[in-house]
């Protein structure tokens, strides 16, 4: 599993560096771009458990499964956040790797 708090601190660091080093840049393009398929899956994951528990809402125990479901929701807010998040600072290193290409040619 990615740590998602290291793959933002790592392109956080590019972005605030007047150093352009390609190889760095494009590793962490990759991390960048794995983890946020990382964070897809997880959502995709959560959304499936959200969806099968609704389904059975009409079979009793309808205050711990809406507790569960809140929860859920919860949690795909949170990764969508993060996805949010993530993708803006991809595109803005993804830009910045564009005109280091651009200026190295």
């Amino acid at each position: 599993m990615i740590d998602h708090a290291k793959v933002i601190d790592d392109i956080n660091e590019l972005l605030d560096s007047s150093e352009r080093d390609r190889d760095q840049m494009e590793r962490t393009l990759t991390d960048g771009y794995a983890h946020a398929l990382s964070l897809e899956a997880e959502r995709w994951r959560v959304q499936k458990k959200l969806r099968a528990l609704a389904a059975t809402i009409e079979r009793g125990d309808l205050a711990r499964k809406s507790k569960e479901m809140a929860e859920l929701a919860h949690r795909i807010e949170q990764k969508d956040g993060e996805l949010t998040g993530l993708r803006e600072l991809l595109t803005r290193l993804r830009n910045e790797y564009s005109e280091t290409l651009a200026k190295s040619r």
